[in-house]
């Protein structure tokens, strides 16, 4: 009887779709038109935090040393700094490299530099710090200077001799610390930004997801409105008369999130080789996800979406006609 009653519900849940052909098609066609866009802005959030991420790899501060460091310190102080949490990458960067990089800065010009050669070099050595969450940056560029200044003091045995000898004594061996904050706090603003944005479509796209499919079985059960009282009068329960119609929601939504996912992974692919061709994110060492990297959440969401959808949907349609 189990198998019998659960086939007779399967059944008339499928056969549902086919009666009302015209609203079951406006449901599908609703219901891509939703899900893709929610598609749409899923895509562009995903990469959107991709790039950031990639971005964010590349972004941190420039710790810069002063000459009196000794190599003892330079390395305790890079092996500290790659120690603490939230770091990506140190790397060093001495006074010749730190003039070469001026020297790149000045392009044609590059002999207006002639005179900073060897010991005339005013560049100081540094390490180039990068994080791997930028919301940090303040709270790590105090944890540098605090181990600047914990080396240096170690390392000052006795303050009086080391001037006497030329030496110059610093209260840390660092000599300052910079960072790119307007564009980490623009990176981290567009981060969060994205995130609620994201968030605010998918709650609008499944309100009116819900709304219509709600909207359209409930045409479905008017049209059913007597056959449904003839079943209550004899004794049918509500969960009886209402799976048919929970299980048309179900195909329904799963039918649209079948097709959407086709549509959103031509298109996505199609996008992606255009842009990719342009070569504009290739200068900026910057590279998009492919549809294969975003598969398998975006089928995740689409089946959560098209099975909840057409479950609530259903549900709310049939409250009026199930009350006693």
């Amino acid at each position: 009887m189990r198998y019998n009653g659960f086939s007779y519900l399967m059944g008339e849940g499928f056969s549902n779709i086919f009666k009302n052909k015209k609203s079951t098609v406006i449901s599908v066609m609703t219901m891509i038109c939703t899900m893709f866009l929610f598609g749409l802005f899923f895509a562009i959030g995903v990469n959107v935090n991709s790039i950031l991420e990639q971005v964010q790899m590349k972004q941190g501060m420039q710790v810069f040393i002063w000459d009196e460091t000794t190599e003892e310190q330079k390395t305790k102080l890079e092996s500290e700094i790659k120690a603490l949490d939230g770091v990506n990458t140190v790397v060093f960067k001495n006074k010749q490299e730190a003039l070469e990089d001026m020297k790149s800065r000045f392009k044609d010009n590059q002999e207006l530099m002639a005179g900073y050669e060897g010991e005339n070099n005013i560049f100081p050595a540094s390490f180039v710090v990068t994080l791997t969450n930028l919301e940090r940056t303040e709270e790590i560029q105090k944890e540098i200077e605090r181990i600047g200044a914990k080396i240096a003091t170690e390392g000052r045995s006795e303050q009086v001799d080391l001037e006497v000898e030329g030496s110059t004594v610093h209260d840390s061996i660092i000599k300052n610390i910079t960072s790119k904050d307007s564009t980490i706090d623009t990176l981290i603003t567009i981060a969060k930004g994205v995130r609620i944005t994201i968030g605010v479509i998918f709650v609008v796209l499944l309100i009116i997801s819900i709304t219509i499919i709600s909207n359209t079985i409930k045409l479905t059960v008017h049209a059913r409105r007597k056959e449904i009282s003839i079943m209550k009068y004899v004794g049918a329960t509500n969960s009886f008369i209402r799976w048919p119609f929970i299980i048309e929601g179900i195909v329904i939504g799963v039918i649209a999130a079948i097709i959407t996912l086709l549509i959103v992974g031509l298109l996505y692919d199609f996008v992606i080789q255009n842009i990719e061709a342009s070569k504009v994110l290739q200068k900026m060492s910057i590279t998009l996800l492919s549809f294969s990297e975003i598969a398998k959440p975006v089928t995740i969401v689409y089946a959560v979406l098209g099975i909840g959808i057409g479950i609530l949907g259903s549900s709310m349609s049939m409250k009026k006609y199930l009350e006693v």
